[in-house]
């Protein structure tokens, strides 16, 4: 999936270079072949967690928030169900979930990184996430985990 190559690109700029702007980070991503846009950037922004701090010189840029390890991917997914799910329901083989709006893509990107063998993937608007689940799995089950996953 190209976002997940993205977002594994922007975590090693972030790691190795002092990116201070949205526009600095697009450019970086440009160089390793990503046609990215600005919104593009911002999204990935907020869904990588990213926040800005103080360099040495007094310049701000952008880095991983200290105390939060980016690989935890199945805290990351139950704090994001949990602080932004609003209904999860069921039809034949899709899982649909209801967020608050602007946290749909966010919340896929955390569900995707858990990696469920039942899901085969998913697709999120602003506020509304469809998993598409295999022919041989039982949506409601997943949408059970989901639920557990929010408590």
């Amino acid at each position: 999936m190209v976002k997940n190559r993205r977002h594994k690109m922007i975590r090693e700029i972030i790691n190795n270079h002092d990116v201070e702007t949205q526009f600095q980070l697009m450019d970086e991503l440009h160089k390793y072949g990503f046609n990215v846009t600005q919104a593009t950037i911002s999204r990935d922004i907020k869904e990588l967690g990213l926040i800005k701090v103080t360099s040495g010189d007094s310049t701000l840029h952008y880095a991983f928030p200290q105390g939060v390890v980016s690989g935890n991917n199945f805290e990351r997914a139950k704090r994001m169900m949990r602080d932004n799910l609003l209904k999860i329901d069921v039809s034949v083989n899709l899982v649909v979930i209801k967020t608050l709006p602007g946290t749909a893509q966010g919340v896929a990107f955390c569900i995707d990184t858990l990696s469920l063998k039942e899901i085969l993937g998913s697709v999120a608007g602003d506020d509304t996430i469809m998993l598409i689940i295999r022919e041989e799995c039982s949506p409601r089950d997943v949408m059970e985990k989901l639920q557990a996953l929010a408590q």
